[in-house]
């Protein structure tokens, strides 16, 4: 059965059923403990109120500025989708000449991410077979790979990823036509490769990336286009507003992270174009929150990880009408039989995916299934950085972490 969130009057936490992964006791201090309700009442309309975090000034002001860089993506996504014509017509002409057999992505990290999002693109646009790389192969076995009538692309925020660049330097001497996409103008990605495409989305100091990981599967819809895919400019043009839509859920979602404060592990599965958000969004809880998400396409979830989900057990699926609709509901009705709590991101071109979640997270504009990886990981993003916060955590600054990784 469906049940909408509603709030308790008497500890203002999430009315749903509680299993024990999210009451789980909290290391804050007494006075700021909070958890969810274990009865289950009747359906609510309550709306969901807007997010206030009780936290220490310094805190929030960590938090804003992460929060500020998911919501600059709608104007980043229109400055690099401006600039980026020059880049785009250079190397179509180059691509007119020089049409690759084989598309080589190499990447790590959050752009590792990006990358397999453009191996489902450009595979089913273009029909070009398309591979990631495994960068171990060239800076730890020495491999010498033939890259004649290969398109090699590096991803990489900061542009200064050592293995990256590496393999990217090594594949160009091989025979490879060369692709950079970085946030950096300046970086050593920019100037090792032939070509590149520029994220215009500014600088990027929270180490969780969020604005450039859209910027990066924007600028992977403009490469599908240039290597003959079907793709439209006007629909491209209209995805900073669908992004704009998604971050008006920001209250909504606030709310309801509240009530997975004491969560430590969860399931995040996906299908196809949205199988590299289900990375993206696991990557976000454990690298912001510390939550060890499982990912999974929804397919390979059948195939023996099904096993570990219980009744309480959080999972997130992304949800969008389409071609992966079908696979995704019956994945979906077998983790409703075990009493999973399933949270669903979809749009309202999905009106089906109520009977299989417990919450539904739903962009308000419907949209087609190619476009919606990027509006999609926008309500994940927000709901990582929330909880962060819920748990007392500085999502700006991740234990361990920095935000350019060097290594081979």
């Amino acid at each position: 059965m469906f049940v909408e969130l509603g709030m308790s009057p008497e500890v203002g936490q999430a009315v749903l059923a509680c299993p024990p992964v999210l009451a789980e006791p909290s290391p804050l201090p007494k006075r700021d403990r909070g958890q969810a309700s274990t009865g289950c009442p009747t359906r609510t309309r309550s709306a969901p109120r807007a997010f206030m975090p009780d936290l220490p000034p310094a805190m929030v002001e960590v938090m804003s500025r992460m929060l500020s860089e998911i919501r600059e993506q709608p104007q980043a996504l229109e400055r690099t989708l401006a600039g980026a014509a020059p880049a785009v017509a250079a190397l179509r002409r180059v691509l007119e000449k020089r049409r690759p057999r084989l598309i080589v992505l190499v990447a790590r990290g959050t752009s590792d991410n990006a990358a397999l999002f453009g191996r489902y693109l450009i595979e089913i646009a273009t029909g070009i077979p398309v591979s990631l790389a495994a960068p171990s192969i060239t800076t730890l076995y020495g491999a010498q790979l033939d890259y004649r009538e290969t398109l090699v692309v590096a991803l990489s925020q900061s542009g200064e990823s050592t293995d990256t660049n590496l393999v990217l330097e090594r594949a160009r001497k091989s025979g490879a036509l060369t692709l950079g996409i970085t946030n950096e103008r300046d970086s050593t990605l920019a100037h090792l490769a032939e070509h590149v495409f520029l994220v215009r989305a500014g600088a990027e100091k929270s180490v969780a990336a969020t604005k450039t990981y859209t910027g990066q599967l924007l600028l992977l819809y403009l490469l599908a286009s240039v290597l003959g895919g079907s793709l439209r400019p006007a629909d491209l043009e209209r995805l900073p507003a669908a992004v704009a839509s998604a971050l008006r859920l920001e209250p909504e979602i606030g709310a309801l992270s509240e009530r997975y404060r004491f969560m430590r592990q969860a399931v995040v599965i996906g299908r196809g174009l949205n199988y590299a958000n289900a990375f993206e969004f696991s990557l976000k809880l454990m690298e912001t929150c510390y939550v060890v998400a499982e990912r999974f396409s929804s397919a390979d979830l059948l195939h023996g990880p099904i096993a570990l989900v219980e009744q309480g057990f959080p999972v997130f699926a992304f949800a969008p009408p389409g071609e992966t609709w079908g696979s995704m509901s019956e994945v979906l009705g077998k983790l409703k039989q075990v009493q999973a709590e399933i949270v669903a991101i979809t749009d309202s071109g999905n009106r089906q995916v109520e009977a299989c979640a417990t919450k539904v997270i739903r962009l308000p504009r419907k949209l087609k299934e190619a476009l919606t990886p990027i509006p999609y990981i926008v309500p994940a993003q927000l709901f990582a950085a929330y909880l962060a916060v819920q748990k007392g955590l500085d999502p700006d600054r991740p234990r361990t972490l920095h935000k350019i990784t060097p290594n081979l």
